[in-house]
């Protein structure tokens, strides 16, 4: 499992190609252990899904501090690069598509819908076919350039996901595992009508609400959607040290020391000089 795991972010890949393509070539059967050619499947796709998630941030750290130990065991790496590191943030994008308010609010509401059935909840009405035919209607006037009448259908599917959100959360209210189990979704519901253009935290995706969005100064992706990360690596080979996923948009300064402190967790060593770009000006390690 860790070894398809690695070959997937090496070479970009799903969950099902990764099996597809481990079948057909010895050599990534090879780089996971097996000493004979395999015909079939070593796993279904979805056990990688589910082996992520049991995994978790600490299993991530296990796994990034056994690699650099096998770098310096084969001698990829040397001990004394690890005193000097060169650390930077970057974005992680996230599989969504691009968010606008008119894709959020279909989804939404569409979600709803989908778990009240689920949980027998018999509602007013649905207004799937109406807010749907809105968000279309969205789509052909921003196309067209007729701003006022987009507007206008986009506050018209807002109310109709405002309509099942209030439905909803009058007849959970009363039963407390139904609130329980609806808490989530009527959350982010409830931040999705009340966000504004100019709002800070805005919800982008309702399956990853941790998505932010980031100006990367690209000229041909102003904006970029996805968790900011911060990296060490060393500065001769380029050898990853840490890599820590950060929690909204935080300046990279006063990430520096987070970095620095998994490095010496993980590599056993403290680094000596750092190496950062003018994004960490004023900020020093302690």
């Amino acid at each position: 499992m860790v070894g398809l795991s690695y070959l997937q972010h090496t070479f970009n890949l799903s969950d099902e190609a990764v099996v597809q393509r481990w079948i057909e070539n010895p050599y990534l059967q090879w780089f996971c252990g097996c000493e004979y050619f395999q015909h079939e499947l070593p796993c279904d796709p979805s056990s990688l899904t589910r082996w992520r998630k049991r995994l978790g941030p600490d299993g991530l750290e296990s796994l990034l501090a056994a690699t650099i130990q096998a770098g310096l065991d084969s001698g990829a790496v040397r001990s004394s690069s690890l005193e000097r590191i060169s650390v930077d943030t970057t974005l992680q994008p996230k599989a969504m598509a691009h968010p606008t308010d008119a894709k959020l609010c279909l989804k939404a509401l569409q979600a709803l819908v989908r778990q009240a059935k689920r949980h027998g909840l018999e509602l007013r009405q649905a207004h799937t076919r109406l807010a749907q035919r809105a968000a279309v209607q969205v789509g052909r006037y921003a196309h067209a350039r007729q701003m006022r009448r987009m507007r206008r259908e986009l506050k018209r599917l807002k109310i109709y996901l405002g309509r099942v959100y209030r439905d909803v959360t009058r007849k959970v209210a009363g039963d407390e595992v139904l609130s329980r189990r609806f808490a989530s979704l009527l959350g982010l519901v409830e931040r999705l009508l009340t966000q504004e253009r100019t709002s800070k935290n805005k919800l982008y995706s309702l399956h990853a609400p941790e998505v932010v969005c980031i100006a990367k100064g690209k000229a041909h992706r102003p904006y970029e959607f996805g968790s900011k990360v911060a990296l060490a690596v060393t500065n001769r080979e380029g050898f990853v040290l840490a890599s820590k996923a950060l929690e909204g948009n935080p300046y990279d300064g006063h990430t520096l020391s987070a970095t620095v402190g998994q490095v010496t967790a993980l590599s056993g060593v403290e680094p000596a000089r750092i190496y950062v770009d003018l994004g960490y000006r004023g900020q020093q390690s302690d």
